[in-house]
């Protein structure tokens, strides 16, 4: 189903991700890239450090086989990055193809939402004032 899943500390690729979801019987990709943004609930970011758990890449996988079983999917690509990130990295990268672009589009909608809402990552904000705050921690 697919080739890239992955955890990892090295900058990600929308290319990289769109070739790896890429199928002669795909006439659609859908992609999402998630950016460091330089704000967030009114203040401003100077930069984020994600934590992963030791699961983090069995459970992407297992988000992966679940959206790849989903009607019209022929293939699925996903990465989150960690470590420290500057505004404007890649965070977060999911690539979906399928025959049409309604199932990709509602497919790579539903990957995403699955990562945010499972996957053990943690975000570590970094405030251009000199707080920190974390994000989605136990």
């Amino acid at each position: 189903m697919s080739s890239l899943i992955e955890v990892t500390e090295e900058p990600l690729s929308v290319e990289r991700h769109r070739l790896a979801v890429d199928r002669a019987s795909s006439g659609a990709c859908s992609i999402f890239a998630g950016l460091v943004r330089d704000h967030d609930g009114g203040r401003s970011v100077q930069e984020l450090e994600y934590v992963a758990h030791p699961t983090a890449n069995s459970v992407l996988a297992e988000i992966v086989a679940e959206i790849g079983a989903m009607p019209g999917v022929t293939a699925v690509a996903v990465s989150h990055r960690v470590g420290r990130l500057v505004i404007g990295d890649l965070a977060l990268v999911a690539a979906v193809s399928s025959p049409h672009r309604a199932e990709a589009f509602a497919a790579v909608e539903e990957l995403v939402e699955r990562v945010k809402a499972r996957l053990p990552v943690w975000k570590l904000q970094v405030f251009t004032d000199g707080a920190e705050e974390w994000v989605n921690s136990p």
